[in-house]
This record gives C-alpha cells, sequence and structure tokens, in this order.
C-alpha cells in the first residue's frame, strides 16, 4: 500500500482517496461476497466499508497499517449487513450451452455445491476467519489483527470452522435414513 497516498488521503485529497478505493473496491467486493454468501449483501458492505474508510481516514494513526484497518472496517460491514433481515434470492450463473459434460466437470460441480453448503451454515465470525486466512492467504497474527482479536481465538475460530465445514460436508454425503414402519 502506498503510505503517501494514505496520507494525501487523510488530509483530504480526493483525488488520492479515489486512487484508493479503486484499488481495493474489487479486493473488497470479493472478500465480502465470501463472507456473506451473497453478491448484493456484498456490494452493499463494500458500500459501507469505502464510506467509513473516507470518513474514518483523518482518524488513522499510522498510516502503514491502513490495509489491516481498512480490512477490519470491510469486516465489520460484513457483520452488519449480515443481521440484516433479508429475503434468500439465489445468485444465478447462466452456464454456456456448448459447455462439454465430463464426470470431472460434474464431480468438481457437486463439490463445490458442497463446500458452498457447509460454508453457508458458518457464523460470520467462522467464514471471516476462513477467507481472510485462506482467500486472502493472510497468516493467522494478520487475521487477528484485522479482525481485532486475539491471535489465539483466530486460531481457535479457524479450527471451528474447518471442524464445522467437514461436518457439515460429511452429514451431506451421508444417505439419508428411512424410518420402517
Amino acid at each position: 500500500m502506498d503510505t503517501d497516498l494514505v496520507i494525501r488521503a487523510q488530509h483530504g485529497d480526493k483525488e488520492a482517496y479515489a486512487a484508493l478505493a479503486s484499488g481495493m473496491a474489487d479486493r473488497f467486493l470479493a472478500v465480502a461476497r465470501r463472507i456473506l454468501r451473497d453478491l448484493d449483501l456484498a456490494q452493499d458492505a463494500t458500500q459501507q466499508a469505502l464510506l467509513a474508510i473516507w470518513q474514518d481516514l483523518p482518524h488513522l494513526r499510522d498510516p502503514a497499517r491502513f490495509e489491516a484497518w481498512s480490512y477490519r472496517l470491510l469486516v465489520h460491514a460484513c457483520y452488519a449487513e449480515g443481521r440484516k433481515e433479508r429475503r434468500w434470492a439465489p445468485n444465478l450463473r447462466l452456464l454456456p450451452h456448448d459447455a462439454q459434460s465430463t464426470d470431472d466437470g460434474l464431480s468438481s460441480v457437486v463439490e463445490r455445491d458442497q463446500l458452498e453448503r457447509g460454508f453457508r451454515r458458518l457464523s460470520l465470525d467462522h467464514r471471516a476467519v476462513v477467507v481472510l486466512h485462506h482467500y486472502l492467504d493472510l497468516p493467522l497474527d494478520r487475521v487477528a489483527d484485522v479482525l481485532g482479536i486475539p491471535v489465539g481465538t483466530a486460531h481457535s475460530r479457524l479450527h471451528h470452522a474447518m471442524r464445522a465445514l467437514r461436518a457439515a460436508i460429511d452429514a451431506d454425503l451421508r444417505p439419508a435414513s428411512r424410518e420402517v414402519s
């Protein structure tokens, strides 16, 4: 992150902030979408985070910590959006008609669907740790810093999230038992 750009934005330079925001927006949306599992909520969270960053930027003490600080604001915005009551709406993608279907393609779709269902069962706290650690490839001490939690808590949340994810996938794989009357 360019600290000179951050310092200029802290002093009210709108062009500097626009450059920062344009560099962050796509990454923020990708992270928010992975945490919230909903494009509309992710877009709202990204917008709220970018607004909060602009409003709170003058109060940032250490411009070198801008990246961790901005991700913290994004995660807080994700939490706020995740708590809102909304009707579930599927995010559908159209597949091309000429796509060749193979067993490998089908199995990867099934695996992705199982992973998605398991991930949706996780709490927002657990999703945030998994996304920051596995998607952004942040070490757990940085994840803890971004979330404002102790490192041990980050380790614990990641452990419990992965265990819950495995349990959800295993539960989906077990055949449903039928009661005999």
